[in-house]
């Protein structure tokens, strides 16, 4: 059994590498940025930058990937993270940053590709749920373990860019040194608004607007933490707490949801989670350890939320939509941290950095009230129809093509070549 995952295992290996490397840069980025007297705004820009780096390569990295093949592609993705993590330790420019920000985001998109397809395409319909919970599993564990190298060595120097440029190019040698055949060529990505909206309402504001929460505490998380004055080590455990939290808690809220109307499952999950930001706001904790007490709290709410909004939208959605809608609702969230960034800065800048709360709560509030709304409006899907709850990343280190991984996905349909895809859909 070891054997048939031996290929796997090794692109599992090389997925480590990459996101550690990833969860190591965007910590150190803010942390240094913020040491330098970046401006606020600037230090927003850089999770704005980012995520329009990530959905541009969403778009594009496929016609590449089409061009010059997987490995080759691959190995471009993670030469130019690794330049850029270098670059960035040696130009201390917060413009620049910006620019080399983007391409960090346009290179992780291209190789997180890369590796989705390629694990879906060494999958079987017996272990693809297996894959798909390793995947998650390496997902989190990685991102934790490269935000943890942060309290390993002095924000102030180079040392760190360096590790985080060690760790992209690690990631190159499972990859080229797997046996693995390449995989077909990668599906291409679409974006149907209309179509997601008319699906369900609901979930389409949802990841839009769980994006916007996420990726203001995503890139200002550790601004804050820095500006209230807790140790290095807090910050780094403080943002890996937060995605931890959220993970395991996924799991006893979905089961919630499996057992009830899931909008209400949503909007109380909402609703708590900005009200835990509001208490935040106007308590101001100081105390490191209150501080990952309520940070905590707050994660275990937020991380939930996206994957209560996707399993709500394919509780509406036919088998064969399962990948449209669920990649397309990845896409709104991607669209969502872009605006988060920009909503937190100018709030922490006029303010103070316990303001990074507000700017997570009215998202979350209005997204409460929203659902609230819809559930007054259409009746719920009933309960013996529903597919049971899987849990799902709302970090942004998995694309569209990670969707092919689930076992809820037509992996006859995914599986086949890109041209027959677009022969069927026309």
């Amino acid at each position: 059994m070891f054997m048939s995952f031996r290929p796997v295992l090794s692109l599992l290996w090389g997925t480590a590498f990459l996101l550690a490397g990833s969860g190591l840069h965007g910590l150190v980025l803010p942390l240094r940025g913020q040491a330098e007297g970046f401006s606020t705004t600037s230090l927003g820009l850089l999770g704005t930058a980012w995520a329009i780096g990530f959905v541009a390569g969403c778009y594009l990295a496929p016609r590449l990937v089409r061009k010059v093949g997987h490995v080759r592609a691959y190995g471009a993705f993670a030469a130019t993270a690794s330049i850029v993590a270098l670059m960035t330790g040696i130009w201390i420019n917060e413009i620049a940053w910006i620019l080399l920000r983007a391409c960090t985001g346009f290179a992780m998109a291209g190789a997180f590709m890369v590796i989705e397809s390629w694990l879906n395409e060494r999958s079987t319909n017996e272990n693809r749920g297996t894959v798909f919970g390793l995947y998650m599993m390496v997902t989190y564990a990685s991102i934790m373990a490269g935000q943890m190298v942060v309290a390993s060595a002095d924000i102030g120097n180079a040392s760190l860019f360096m590790m985080a440029g060690i760790l992209f190019c690690a990631s190159l040698i499972p990859t080229a040194i797997s046996s693995a055949m390449a995989p077909k060529p990668l599906q291409s990505v679409s974006l149907d608004l209309k179509g997601l909206y008319r699906n369900s309402p609901v979930a389409s504001a949802a990841c839009l607007l769980v994006g916007v929460a996420n990726g203001a505490w995503g890139t200002m998380g550790a601004v804050y933490g820095a500006r209230i004055g807790i140790t290095t080590f807090e910050i780094a455990l403080m943002m890996s707490l937060v995605v931890l939290a959220g993970a395991l808690a996924q799991m006893p809220v979905g089961r919630i949801s499996d057992r009830t109307d899931r909008r209400f499952v949503l909007a109380g999950a909402s609703a708590f989670c900005g009200l835990i930001a509001l208490v935040i706001f106007l308590a101001a904790p100081r105390n490191g350890i209150v501080v990952l007490g309520m940070t905590g709290a707050y994660g275990m709410l937020a991380y939930t939320l996206y994957s209560i909004a996707v399993a709500h939208a394919n509780d509406h959605a036919s088998p064969e939509d399962f990948v449209k809608v669920s990649g397309g609702l990845l896409l709104l969230y991607g669209f969502g941290t872009m605006v988060g960034p920009l909503m937190a800065a100018p709030l922490m800048d006029y303010l103070r950095p316990e303001s990074l709360f507000l700017a997570t709560a009215l998202p979350h509030l209005v997204l409460a009230g929203y659902t609230m709304l819809r559930i007054s409006r259409r009746a719920p899907v009933p309960i013996e129809d529903r597919e049971a709850f899987k849990t799902l990343p709302s970090e942004r280190a998995v694309t569209p093509q990670a969707v092919l991984l689930d076992p809820r996905s037509d992996t006859e349909e995914a599986n086949e070549p890109v041209e027959e895809q677009r022969d069927a859909a026309a």
